[in-house]
């Protein structure tokens, strides 16, 4: 599964989003809260920083920006300071903000959060200040904001609903862009406020509740698996909706589809950090793979790593493609699937390459193995980021080795190989020497052993000569597998190491 997201992440491409919604400017005042105020039994916040950015809608927009979407939101913003402020980081985080109104008779909504750390521990809220104007939008804002929508909808891969319940997203206005967008056969996603009546978002692709909104909706407890299916089928049957994703914190996520099978698909445990724009991060990736024209299944797995990534951090964050990669990568290698054909290992060292990761390569048969290669392995994994095994395969040893050996054959040796925490990729070869996989893997660092000074290092010229480097290991003396070998066999045995040194 890890493969096959890292390759979902390599053609999502740049689709067109269309946010519409309720925008909210987040403020954080941060500081030490380390003593109770003599006038009243309350903390005493002693301010560090400061931190402002976008929220609501504007945090989704950012969210799909920093993912690679060409996203435009469709907002309200007051004829305040913090409205052109919010413009102004809309562009700068690379949004189209041309559907955004500026309302005369409501301010920018602005949510300050306090946030207070005691003791050098982890900073928690100790209060939120919020300046809004809930009421629905006046009717010719409405319009002005259909209009600009429907100019819109032509160009649109999908549509995002980031409702927060602060008047944006009218029912009129709702259910007129559905109509729109139903029309161009455009998908809809809706991530809902919590409440009792979601008739407005009838006619939906896709609803993203989280657990409390979902029992608030249908009023049925979730408790079990079975909860969650009727629940479900509520919300899909009543509101005519194609998909439903139920975001269950560490338990993951629940996925209801009438095109796919439901399941549960669960989450990886994570250090969680900061819950807060977990849901905006999962709608924001289920949005950019459903316009990509993935499938919904596609689109929880790869929500689920973007989700787990998003509360590492505190408060709302953007996360890259490239995060997303890195740790599809790192999890595939920590799962023990290393092994690759060569076709398949460029593509995953290209996208090393692309986060400025340094590449070692080094090789052997790596039969019956022993504290020597072992040795040998961790000291090539120091030698930078990324470290690639290149495998001799069973006919490659025998022509080295002789008709005897290997003693282990390649799937068991590139397994026991996998083992080894060092190692990044294992790729077999069939040839003698591994010329040609150097050439193509095209290491910045080659590994091989000291014994090797001598008799010269396969690649060396190869690799130096497009600016990479050779490093000699050192040995551990007097290991050998062609000697365990003979040992065990009875044979009397010399001190010289075997051919090829201690791989």
């Amino acid at each position: 599964m890890f493969r096959q997201l890292i390759d979902l992440v390599g053609r999502l491409g740049h689709p067109r989003i269309l946010v519409v919604g309720d925008l909210i400017y987040d403020r954080y005042v941060f500081g030490d809260a380390e003593r109770i105020s003599p006038e009243a039994p309350i903390q005493v916040l002693r301010v560090a920083r400061e931190e402002s950015r976008l929220g609501g809608a504007g945090s989704v927009v950012t969210m799909l920006a920093a993912l690679g979407a060409r996203v435009s939101l469709f907002a309200v913003v007051g004829r305040d300071e913090t409205g052109k402020t919010v413009l102004e980081e809309l562009k700068a985080a690379g949004a189209r903000a041309g559907g955004v109104l500026r309302a005369g008779d409501r301010p920018t909504s602005v949510k300050v959060r306090f946030v207070g750390r005691a003791q050098h521990r982890i900073p928690q809220q100790v209060l939120r200040v919020d300046w809004e104007e809930a009421t629905p939008l006046g009717d010719d804002d409405e319009r002005r904001l259909l209009a600009r929508l429907e100019q819109a909808m032509p160009r649109a891969d999908a549509v995002l609903f980031s409702d927060y319940n602060k008047g944006v997203l009218t029912p009129r206005l709702t259910e007129a862009v559905i109509r729109l967008a139903r029309q161009r056969k455009v998908p809809v996603l809706v991530d809902p406020f919590k409440g009792t009546d979601y008739a407005k978002y009838r006619g939906a692709t896709l609803l993203t509740p989280n657990r409390d909104e979902t029992q608030t909706a249908t009023g049925v407890r979730l408790e079990r698996e079975a909860d969650l299916a009727k629940a479900s089928k509520t919300l899909m049957e009543g509101l005519d909706l194609d998909a439903l994703v139920i975001t269950l914190d560490k338990q993951g996520m629940y996925l209801a589809a009438r095109s796919e099978e439901s399941r549960m698909v669960p989450t990886r445990p994570r250090e969680v950090y900061d819950n807060v724009g977990a849901g905006d991060m999962v709608i924001a990736t289920v949005a950019l793979v459903l316009a990509a024209g993935g499938t919904y299944e596609e689109a929880v797995r790869l929500a689920n790593v973007a989700g787990g990534l998003e509360v590492m951090k505190f408060g709302v964050q953007t996360v890259t493609r490239e995060e997303i990669v890195a740790d599809l990568l790192g999890e595939a290698r920590r799962s023990g699937d290393k092994v690759r054909s060569l076709e398949n290992l460029l593509v995953d060292l290209g996208r090393h390459r692309a986060m400025d990761e340094t590449v070692v390569f080094t090789n052997g048969c790596f039969d019956v193995l022993h504290v020597g290669h072992i040795e040998f392995i961790d000291f090539a994994g120091r030698q930078g980021d990324v470290l690639v095994v290149g495998l001799n395969s069973d006919r490659s040893v025998r022509s080295i080795k002789g008709p005897e050996r290997p003693i282990c054959p390649e799937d068991q040796r590139a397994r026991v190989l996998s083992a080894i925490e060092a190692i990044d990729y294992i790729v077999l070869f069939d040839d003698d020497t591994p010329q040609r996989v150097i050439e193509a893997v095209r290491p910045d660092v080659l590994v091989k052993g000291e014994d090797w000074r001598d008799k010269g290092v396969v690649g060396r010229e190869f690799v130096e000569s497009h600016g990479g480097r050779v490093v000699l290991a050192p040995l551990v003396k007097g290991l050998s597998t062609t000697g365990i070998v003979d040992r065990i066999r009875g044979r009397r045995v010399g001190r010289t190491p075997s051919k090829g040194g201690s791989p």
